[in-house]
């Protein structure tokens, strides 16, 4: 199932989006691809009480490694492939840098993922690269090298949970997706929505001056606020 897996990531949907989809035709691409967090994810079955399954089978392997395809996928969609200028640079900088090891192997998978998502992507269109701090320093200048530094909107940081207790380091709490389209042409649609009843109750309190949240202790900074107001 493992190797099914990664198969569908790193081969047929490229040849999926090389063969089928045309230029120009997407006008919103939400990228969450593997994230090289070198872990094994696996699907676990449960009873009908319930209780976990002795059934269990690894449905995806995250950890990447420099290999034969590794090399191929560089060689064939980067270095020979018709990549952009600034893209070929980057990776040979990149290859330079991080020689053949884990990261340089992930980062040689994404890339003509990427440039062919940037193919299929309208002028009007936005693309969302959803990815944790493991790579997301590399996948930002990954993605300005297919679509171009002027194309960067937003890195959205999004909180999963809260702090957890960690020995020698900060614990990690959040993951990034770093948001690119024309600034010039792109449709937006302002993503805000009422919070659901359920969501309110939970986490909201009603005082005298309407309602507040339950927690201030994450509260950096205000809404709105601007030139010493």
């Amino acid at each position: 199932m493992a190797e099914w897996a990664n198969k569908l990531f790193f081969g047929d949907n490229l040849d999926v989006l090389r063969r089928h989809i045309p230029d120009e035709s997407v006008d919103l691409v939400y990228l969450d691809p593997p994230f090289n967090s070198k872990a094994d994810y696996n699907v676990l079955f449960k009873e009908v009480d319930g209780t976990p399954s002795a059934s269990q089978y690894q449905s995806f392997t995250d950890f990447w490694h420099w290999d034969e395809n590794s090399a191929w996928t560089y060689h064939e969609f980067i270095i020979e492939g018709g990549a952009p200028p600034a893209l070929v640079d980057l990776m040979q900088g990149f290859e330079r840098f991080l020689k053949h090891n884990d990261m340089f192997a992930y980062l040689a998978m994404m890339a003509p993922r990427l440039v062919e998502l940037r193919r299929v992507l309208k002028p009007t269109g936005s693309i969302y690269l959803h990815c944790d701090p493991t790579a997301s320093h590399y996948l930002k200048i990954l993605m300005d090298a297919v679509f171009g530094p002027k194309f960067f909107r937003n890195e959205i940081v999004w909180r999963r949970t809260g702090s957890h207790n960690k020995t020698t380091r900060y614990a990690p709490i959040h993951d990034l997706i770093l948001f690119y389209s024309d600034p010039q042409k792109a449709t937006w649609n302002f993503p805000k929505r009422p919070y659901m009843k359920g969501h309110i109750k939970g986490y909201f309190v009603l005082d005298e001056k309407g309602y507040r949240t339950k927690y201030y202790g994450n509260v950096l900074t205000g809404s709105g606020i601007r030139n010493g107001e």
